[in-house]
């Protein structure tokens, strides 16, 4: 990743002077384009009375006109809405406002598991039976060609409420009601499905509807649509309404999430109420969310808000059991030095795939696909990418062919295949990948003033809230600080807390699983990029800083050490001028896995360069291969040895040969890839049981035949010991361990020396 500080012309002091701007509100209203007297007119005072004329949406009024014929004549209407945070809220926005113009109105959220996302013809078909006349759908239809078909030839019309992408092909629909239609005159394209059903809302009751702002708002951040133009106005107003909020299900579900009434903010709805209203239509039926909005019972809000915090935390709880049990295979199946991952496992839970892929992503960076089988034998799955591949380009080809269904975007995905394709999709997607040259540029907006400091400080950046899609929350730069007050915090003791310091001012910083951070580190960190939030402890306030990201270089001292020892930690800081490697095989890994441009990657074989700051980053082979690297003229050296293509880290027991000779005779004719399944079985991941058939080959134990592993019927007998691949990697284990755990003055003696 890059950052890129935003620019702008600064705001005309008479706009500073006319709207009573402090200087931090002028730089980031400037940053953000909002730099006229109407603009910044309308940012502070324009609300839900001064939003577009509702009729303006296409097919507007031909949807209000079959509306109010079908409530005329007592027409048995049917919500057919979707099961995340949006979808549920654009049901409740439609079915309370038939209810209150007296419909008949009834409402049907799919199953995440048997219907899957949006129009089901087999649900069409039950609606159709089931005596309904009229069809709205919310926060969906716009696909669903043969749907609409169907209804339309048994008397059913339908109408489409929706915000997705308008396909080439669209339903023969009553009404389309799209925010983004082609050619349409309603000035706002990115309204979330609840959006949508607000608009409708209006046009309905000829009213602002004020009361269902807090919906449309739920919806708006829970989808990621823009928050600014009337997006603005549907979350700057929801939220005022939410904080007085008289609807008992939020308020039931508020008080569960530890969240109080009059202090809600954007990052609250996006991190504690749509997670809470999407955890539903993970593990159960999204019904039972529609129905907590809707109650007026005191009672029943708090037992069904009290059921949805309970799928909330069981949410938690698989999210975690399924991401071990991931990284668990990752290790069992020799996958560690793969560019992607394709898991799957027919028990892991549909519901949290999504989550447990983004969570593998953000622990191994490399994309990867989790699958599973579901009730009707289908093997779905979800797919999550990293910085520079396009997840959708890379299996979109594929749509059709391997795959069955497919669905996405750049770094997100959803698809269907046959279970006997799983490696088939995991051959391809490992062939298909590449990175990207263009890393991602991310913009900042300013150096935090440190002396300025101070709670008050977070009231100003809100009034150029709420922030979201289109208008990022603010981004501060911390330029060379100084830290102290280092610890580490939390459960798994995986997020840490510090203070900054510079320029006589001081910020409590917050990290979030920065479990990589020590004090080792802190002296490398050359600059903090923070949001700001406030923290509230026994009755103080106080300002705090929450790490986006950390850019680092070599610290500055007084006396320049020419060799770093590195050695015990982990993480790769990427502000070196060079990156040597020892091993060429290891070069896509440290460009794709670590992030490090191919242009800072060198083998220590080619390198003739001389006065750079260099990492030594995976381990020699032999001394030789060490004292090549170290004859080199170095600015300054990095010693990290983190890297290996050794084969196993450790020998296998005598047990483990045994083990595996046995199952050889007992299972013949077996391939790699059987070998790679029974690898749990067996007690020993792959890449021991590979390194134990490779010495058994050599000893003439077993042969390769046809891609199968066959067993000699009567091997010559010869001790282990006699084998020269066996021999070999010992030795390089042993010299890998000794340079890895030598004492770190012995070592940089050693390196110091050879080096001048």
């Amino acid at each position: 990743m890059k950052w890129k500080q935003r620019e702008a012309n600064p705001l005309a002091e008479e706009l500073i002077d006319e709207f009573q701007l402090s200087p931090i509100q002028a730089k980031l209203f400037s940053l953000r384009e909002i730099n006229t007297a109407e603009k910044l007119e309308k940012w502070f005072n324009a609300s839900e009375y001064d939003l577009a004329d509702p009729y303006l949406m296409h097919d507007m009024d031909k949807a209000i006109e079959r509306i109010n014929q079908a409530i005329d004549n007592g027409e048995k209407i049917t919500i057919y809405g979707d099961y995340d945070a949006d979808g549920i809220t654009s049901t409740t926005i439609m079915v309370e406002t038939l209810s209150i113009l007296g419909a008949d109105v009834h409402y049907f959220i799919p199953d995440r598991f048997k219907d899957g996302y949006g129009p089901n013809l087999n649900r069409y078909k039950e609606l159709v039976e089931n005596g309904t006349d009229l069809i709205i759908t919310v926060d969906n239809g716009v696909t669903g060609v043969e749907e609409v078909e169907y209804a339309k030839k048994h008397g059913v019309d339908t109408i489409i409420t929706d915000h997705h992408t308008v396909q080439s092909e669209v339903p023969d629909a009553y009404a389309i009601v799209h925010c983004n239609y082609p050619g349409q005159k309603y000035p706002f394209d990115d309204y979330c499905g609840a959006g949508v059903a607000y608009t409708i809302c209006r046009a309905l009751m000829d009213d602002s509807m004020s009361e269902m702002l807090e919906l449309a708002m739920i919806g708006t951040i829970g989808d990621m649509v823009k928050v600014t133009g009337e997006g603005h106005i549907i979350v700057k107003r929801g939220l005022e309404m939410i904080n007085q909020s008289e609807r008992p299900g939020l308020r039931a579900l508020i008080k569960l999430s530890g969240l109080n009434l009059g202090q809600i903010t954007a990052t609250d709805i996006g991190f504690n109420i749509a997670p809470r209203l999407n955890a539903v239509g993970r593990l159960a039926n999204a019904e039972l969310a529609v129905q907590l909005l809707l109650t007026d019972d005191e009672e029943q809000a708090q037992k069904i808000a009290q059921q949805i915090e309970d799928l909330n935390e069981k949410r938690k709880e698989l999210t975690n059991e399924v991401f071990q049990a991931c990284l668990q295979e990752v290790k069992e199946k020799g996958w560690q030095h793969a560019n992607t991952l394709v898991i799957y496992h027919p028990d892991f839970h549909e519901g949290v795939l999504g989550l447990v892929a983004n969570k593998v992503v953000e622990a191994l960076h490399k994309p990867t696909i989790v699958l599973t089988k579901n009730e009707l034998d289908e093997v779905k799955g979800s797919g999550r990418s990293v910085e520079g591949f396009n997840l959708f380009d890379a299996l979109e080809p594929l749509n059709g062919d391997l795959l069955t269904k497919f669905g996405g975007h750049d770094f997100a995905c959803g698809l269907s295949l046959e279970e006997e394709n799983i490696s088939k999709l995991r051959k391809t997607f490992e062939e298909n990948y590449h990175v990207s040259d263009n890393l991602e540029v991310k913009e900042y907006d300013m150096e935090l003033p440190m002396s300025e400091l101070k709670p008050e400080l977070m009231n100003q950046i809100n009034l150029v809230g709420p922030f979201g899609t289109g208008n990022p929350e603010p981004i501060f730069t911390i330029t060379e600080p100084q830290i102290s007050h280092f610890f580490k915090m939390g459960k798994e003791k995986n997020h840490v807390k510090f203070i900054a310091s510079k320029d006589g001012g001081k910020l409590e910083v917050v990290g979030f699983n920065k479990a990589y951070l020590n004090s080792n580190l802190l002296s490398f960190i050359k600059t903090l990029y923070v949001t700001l939030s406030l923290n509230q402890w026994r009755n103080k306030v106080n300002l705090q800083g929450m790490i986006d990201d950390i850019s680092y270089g070599a610290p500055t001292l007084a006396v320049p050490s020419k060799v770093i020892d590195l050695r015990q930690e982990n993480y790769i800081m990427g502000f070196a001028d060079r990156y040597l490697l020892f091993d060429k095989k290891l070069i896509p890994w440290v460009e794709n896995g670590l992030g490090i441009s191919k242009d800072h990657i060198s083998l220590v074989k080619d390198y003739n360069l001389s006065d750079e700051t260099a990492v030594l980053l995976d381990t020699p082979r032999n001394k030789n291969e060490l004292d090549q690297a170290l004859s080199n003229s170095y600015q300054q050296l990095y010693l990290r040895f983190i890297l290996d293509e050794l084969p196993v880290q450790s020998i296998p027991s005598k047990d483990a040969f045994g083990t595996i000779l046995k199952y050889i005779y007992a299972h013949p004719n077996l391939s790699l890839n059987d070998y790679q399944e029974a690898a749990p079985y067996l007690g020993l991941d792959y890449d021991s049981i590979l390194f134990i058939l490779r010495v058994f080959f050599e000893l003439k134990f077993v042969s390769y035949q046809d891609g199968r592993i066959i067993a000699e019927k009567n091997p010559e007998k010869k001790p282990l010991t006699t084998s020269n691949y066996l021999k070999g990697i010992n030795a390089q284990i042993k010299f890998t361990q000794q340079l890895r755990h030598m004492p770190s003055e012995q070592l940089i003696n050693y390196v110091k020396k050879l080096m001048q």
